[in-house]
């Protein structure tokens, strides 16, 4: 063996090799991240200028047209210019030039997610989260469209949780994020009549669907997950975790109304979790509560006074949203406050 191998192999290297290729990785990232965000103020600019042209000199639409072609002349391949694109530019200033905020959140997604978002999106807050969650989460083109046709914000808008009081300060943001109000599974193949059993069968048989539906940093454990203590045996519906937030997370999953006393058999589980199963690094056990339906009253007030992270949603297997939900939708400045809370 000559000497390079036998210093491959050593524990030094091996970590002084890591620690170079973390460094390079980061560095790309970082130079990514740069010329993407030169791009989008590039066609930020584009679009000012388009604009501020046709003000000037009265121009009309063709003038559009003409640019996209001598573009596309000037910068042969380049479809960035097409006229189709140079349209969406101008509708980009339009929309953002007097939003300092959102200007800055949108130069750090790409130009395809950032159109997805001004075309399906018009409320201003809307779009706020969508940019900060495209950001932080790392979502794909395809991913944020079925955020946004899912109802994603509205569902974050509303949920019903006890974290603010139960959760650990730093934590609450990303908690909230574990939660939503409504999930839809539309993917499972259920009778309307279906049993308990049945909905926990059908959603391991999808469980990669049901992850997507929950969202991000979940991992999946097990379904039954068996508990024990003083000879009896309690079996949890399911137990996923949650990677960012290092916690244990336990669903119920329930096909009627939600009742008061679900919630008591939730805390039950998660002090088991929390003294039998949780390590030591990680953060205390989170439950939720899915049911088929809830009153949002009911759940305020069962929730009032637990002192287990608890939150409660309902599940529905079509993609629309109940109509009364706008009711509960927080006012802008509400909803401005809790945006806050991304990163």
């Amino acid at each position: 063996m000559n000497k390079n191998s036998l210093l491959n192999n050593t524990e030094d290297y091996k970590s002084f090799f890591l620690e170079i290729k973390d460094k390079v990785y980061k560095t790309q990232i970082e130079a990514l991240k740069k010329i993407n965000s030169q791009l989008i103020n590039l066609y930020f600019e584009i679009g000012k200028t388009i604009l501020d042209r046709q003000k000037k000199h009265n121009w009309k639409k063709s003038i559009v047209e003409n640019l996209a072609l001598d573009l596309q002349n000037e910068f042969v391949g380049n479809k960035s210019f097409s006229a189709r694109n140079l349209w969406h530019m101008r509708n980009f200033y339009v929309s953002y030039n007097d939003n300092q905020k959102l200007k800055t959140l949108s130069s750090e997604i790409s130009w395809s997610h950032n159109i997805a978002i001004m075309q399906k999106c018009k409320d201003n807050l809307q779009r706020e989260y969508y940019f900060k969650m495209t950001s932080r989460s790392n979502w794909s083109y395809r991913t944020l469209l079925n955020h946004i046709e899912n109802k994603s914000y509205e569902k974050f808008a509303i949920n019903q949780t006890n974290f603010k009081t139960t959760v650990k300060k730093a934590d609450i943001a990303e908690a909230k994020f574990a939660v939503k109000d409504n999930y839809i599974f539309d993917f499972l193949e259920l009778d309307e009549d279906h049993k308990e059993r049945e909905l926990e069968n059908d959603i391991i048989k999808n469980i990669r669907k049901f992850l997507i539906e929950m969202g991000s940093y979940f991992s999946f454990i097990g379904n039954q997950y068996r508990l024990e203590i003083n000879g009896k045996e309690f079996f949890i519906d399911l137990l996923l975790y949650h990677r960012k937030l290092k916690s244990l997370v336990a669903i119920e999953l329930k096909i009627g109304e939600f009742k008061p006393e679900y919630a008591g058999k939730m805390q039950f589980y998660l002090s088991l979790l929390n003294d039998k199963v949780k390590l030591e690094d990680e953060n205390p056990s989170i439950g939720i509560i899915i049911c088929k339906e809830k009153d949002r009253t009911i759940v305020e007030y069962t929730l009032k006074d637990v002192n287990q992270p608890i939150g409660v949603g309902s599940y529905q297997t079509l993609k629309n949203l109940p109509d009364d939900y706008a009711k509960y939708f927080p006012s802008s400045e509400e909803m401005a406050e809790k945006l806050k809370v991304l990163k």
